[in-house]
């Protein structure tokens, strides 16, 4: 991504802006009334080091046995960038020769493929303390040429003893498989497994990923609050969890009624009717005593995360939604201030492009925007957890 090299050197931010850009190109996950933040803070307590743009587990091997066979050449930065790359193009083929037909990045694009797996899972590898060199891919790269400059040689010492001291891997990292760029598949063996759960225990101890990691838990459910096991799960997890799911669900009908007026607005009858209804459901599945009963303070606590800054705005915005959800969620489809109360969140965050004013934009409205429940990226630790149940 050439365009996100002006933030290459803040690699938080760098990060950041590729959550975003990723967003855009996911219907289900974009963020129209701003709750990204929010959304984020829960997900990164509940599964640290995933994000909604990973696939299978194993490329969190797949990257740093990669990148290590490239640390002894002697290149220069931009020649060892493009020779991962070709690394990289080289898996997809592997995979597919191993059998593999989901999850792989790059299945359809090939040499075209712009957002590789190391992008993808640099800074998962980072919070799993995978890797450990702090930087982006770019910076890494010329750390590499650096540390080879500054190394004085010692006759005594293999090649890969220098190496082994440079600290870009986490120690006891599993072998590169032999002649893996020539077939391989996504499953996990026992030792990889044993490895990635080892390094969850280590780094992110007390999320609910790890406790599910260490009990190979593989469950089949479309949000974590529906987990078979959730009584099982600890205090803290347990909370959290409520705390998702109620948000989850009082927001949704925000969203819902934020499509619900855009389809209005296009005079699209269907559309009209559908979000008509899914609201009717929406409110029938609300729990109207637990909301108005509900601590959004509590909630502020519980869902507080370092690397996410939750405006004053946003707490604004859900502690006025809440408020008409618990004053009558059965009229809020035709309530004016629930209305104008979205419509102006909207306004606010996208000025001149809002949907509600641009009517060339809303022309190129495609019927759904964020209409879906928020699931805090429970469908790629789902995944991430089923590989690791079934590893052997």
């Amino acid at each position: 991504m050439s365009s996100l090299a002006w933030i290459d050197f803040d690699e938080a931010e760098r990060q950041r802006a590729q959550r975003i850009i990723a967003l855009f190109q996911e219907r289900e996950s974009r963020d129209e009334l701003g709750l990204g933040s929010i959304r984020d803070s829960i997900a990164d307590h509940l599964f640290p080091g995933t994000s909604t743009i990973q696939t299978r587990l194993r490329y969190m091997l797949f990257v740093p046995w990669l990148y290590q066979s490239l640390e002894q050449r002697r290149r220069a930065p931009h020649q060892l960038k493009e020779e991962a790359r070709t690394l990289e193009i080289r898996l997809v083929e592997a995979l597919k020769t191993g059998g593999e037909k989901k999850g792989i990045i790059g299945r359809e694009a090939g040499v075209k493929l712009q957002r590789l797996p190391s992008s993808v899972y640099w800074a998962g590898l980072n919070a799993w303390g995978i890797r450990l060199f702090h930087g982006s891919i770019d910076s890494y790269f010329a750390a590499l040429q650096r540390r080879r400059l500054d190394h004085t040689p010692d006759e005594s010492e293999t090649s890969a003893e220098r190496y082994s001291n440079q600290k870009f891997w986490t120690k006891g990292l599993p072998p590169c498989p032999a002649k893996l760029l020539d077939s391989t598949t996504f499953r996990l063996t026992k030792d990889e497994a044993g490895f990635i759960i080892d390094r969850l225990v280590s780094q992110q101890p007390s999320s609910l990923l790890t406790h599910l990691a260490q009990h190979r838990v593989d469950a089949e459910c479309d949000y974590i609050w529906e987990h078979p096991q959730r009584h099982d799960f600890p205090a803290k997890a347990q909370h959290l969890v409520q705390q998702a799911d109620r948000f989850s669900a009082v927001l949704h009908g925000a969203s819902l009624l934020y499509n619900l007026q855009l389809s209005e607005r296009r005079e699209h009858d269907d559309w009209v009717r559908s979000y008509q209804q899914r609201i009717e459901a929406w409110a029938d599945g609300i729990d109207l005593k637990a909301i108005q009963n509900w601590s959004l303070d509590d909630f502020w606590k519980t869902v507080e995360h370092p690397a996410h800054n939750i405006r004053p705005a946003t707490r604004r915005f859900v502690a006025q939604w809440l408020e008409q959800v618990a004053s009558g969620v059965e009229r809020i489809s035709a309530s004016y201030s629930a209305r104008s109360l979205v419509k102006k969140r909207e306004s606010q965050l996208k000025s001149s492009q809002s949907r509600f004013t641009n009517r060339a934009v809303l022309d190129r409205w495609t019927g759904a925007s964020g209409a879906e429940r928020l699931s805090f990226r429970w469908s790629q630790a789902k995944s991430h957890l089923r590989d690791l149940a079934h590893a052997r």
